[in-house]
């Protein structure tokens, strides 16, 4: 079976960092892009960034120069490091594993920036 985790979550005050992961398991890590969403409840998920197989990354206006996601491959993990953060950036995170047949989501992981 494939298992998608995403954790780190939490209430953190603006300004502060939180570091979120995504562990997959089932999977051959190496061979799947992975992007970062986060939503709102009763609103449309919003992409967040993405790194590819290759590692190359891509952001969000929103929060580039912020956050930066990276990957382990030995450790099947994808992390997203978030700095100075904002009460807008208060959302649940999920990541998502796209390769060119399949894809998987996680459950998502809470974070929440007090002002």
């Amino acid at each position: 079976d494939v298992r998608v985790m995403e954790s780190g979550g939490g209430l953190v005050q603006t300004g502060g960092s939180l570091r979120l992961s995504c562990v997959a398991s089932g999977v051959t890590f190496s061979e799947y892009g992975i992007t970062w969403f986060r939503q709102v409840l009763g609103k449309e998920r919003e992409f967040v960034g993405t790194i590819h197989a290759n590692s190359t990354t891509y952001y969000s206006d929103s929060v580039r120069g912020r956050f930066t996601i990276s990957r382990d491959n030995a450790k099947n993990t994808s992390y997203l490091q978030m700095n100075s953060l904002k009460p807008e950036d208060t959302n649940v995170y999920d990541c998502n594993l796209r390769s060119s047949s399949d894809q998987y989501w996680g459950q998502g992981t809470q974070v929440t920036v007090s002002i």
